[in-house]
């Protein structure tokens, strides 16, 4: 598939290559990357464990690429390409940014901003849900089963992710 053929499943696939990347790093695998004027001018995925942020989602963190990129705080010529619905915190950011236009892939049913309503974003703010979902979902699936079952299959290479001892969970939560 070419970039011409369908434009927003080839960023989204980029976006995806950004979840892959968070569940290598034992990430949530959430992948973001924001499009203007046709070329890629962010792209990050979740970080919260590497930086200890519970803020670090990715598209927090591509928000802040996106700006300082363009050097302005209004992203409304950008569109945001994430693999998970946002969550409220994400959306609201989206709000403060003005993003012009929102495709996720996966619904989240849970944490994400639909349950709760679109008034937080910007009013010319478009929205469009499940480009690619069952791509994303089944990452997720497969990084949640890999935490809940030592030995799980690995996305890639077929090996469980590390799983902390005893010792390192009570050094952990102390």
């Amino acid at each position: 598939m070419s970039l011409f053929d369908n434009p927003d499943e080839h960023y989204m696939r980029l976006a995806l290559g950004e979840a892959r990347a968070a569940f290598d790093e034992e990430e949530i695998p959430v992948g973001a990357v924001i499009v203007c004027d046709g070329q890629v001018i962010a792209r990050a995925h979740n970080n919260t464990e590497r930086l200890n942020d519970p803020t670090a989602h990715a598209e927090m963190l591509a928000f802040t690429a996106a700006a300082n990129r363009l050097g302005a705080k209004y992203l409304t010529d950008c569109t945001l390409f994430v693999t998970l619905e946002p969550c409220v915190m994400c959306a609201g950011a989206a709000g403060w940014t003005q993003v012009g236009r929102i495709v996720y892939g996966a619904c989240d049913p849970k944490r994400g901003f639909e349950r709760v309503g679109r008034a937080m974003l910007h009013p010319k703010t478009r929205v469009e849900g499940g480009l690619l979902a069952a791509e994303s979902e089944a990452l997720l699936k497969a990084f949640f089963q890999s935490r809940r079952s030592p030995g799980a299959a690995r996305l890639a290479d077929n090996e469980g992710p590390a799983q902390p001892t005893q010792q390192e969970t009570i050094q952990q939560t102390t």
